[in-house]
């Protein structure tokens, strides 16, 4: 299952490396970006969408849905030891330890950003901006994304492909 753009954003609670709980409960507008310790995508694209996330004052939660017993770096202490090797992030970084709600937005990459307008509804998905490897484009698409959902437009564009490293899922038990 993947979100399309109109469809309403699952609401969901997660546990946050600062020891809250956090998550999309009816706060809209918002932005939702799976990401993860280790893909050198996520890793390329992580300054700039903290970026965005200071310079605007829409909620922004970073959720990580990997398989840490394949990937050690996606666990949830090493989540933790980020954070505080960073000296803090402006926004909450959430574990998706059953990757239910990784599954409910249909993520595919890391990153995989997720634009909320005030309604609920999803505006934009995709890609930060089209080159993880130019940080001169500084999220253009997810600024432009924001933008238009906070002066009540749709973004344009509203998608776009989500480039990264795919979703480390979990392998499923037969039942």
């Amino acid at each position: 299952m993947s979100l399309s753009i109109g469809d309403p954003a699952p609401t969901f609670s997660l546990p946050s490396v600062d020891g809250r709980t956090e998550g999309l409960n009816g706060n809209a507008p918002a932005v939702v970006v799976f990401t993860c310790n280790h893909c050198p995508y996520a890793l390329a694209w992580h300054d700039r969408i903290l970026a965005v996330a200071r310079d605007t004052a829409v909620p922004f939660l970073l959720i990580n849905p990997n398989d840490a017993d394949r990937y050690p770096r996606d666990s949830f202490e090493a989540m933790r030891e980020r954070v505080e090797k960073d000296g803090g992030w402006p926004v909450p970084y959430l574990r998706d330890e059953d990757q239910s709600v990784a599954r409910a937005y249909g993520a595919r990459t890391t990153p995989d950003v997720f634009v909320i307008a005030a309604d609920g509804t999803l505006a934009y998905r995709g890609a930060p901006d089209g080159d993880h490897n130019d940080p001169s484009q500084d999220a253009r698409w997810l600024r432009t994304a924001i933008d238009a959902v906070k002066q009540g437009r749709a973004p344009e564009p509203a998608e776009t492909e989500p480039v990264g490293c795919s979703v480390k899922w979990k392998a499923r038990s037969a039942v």
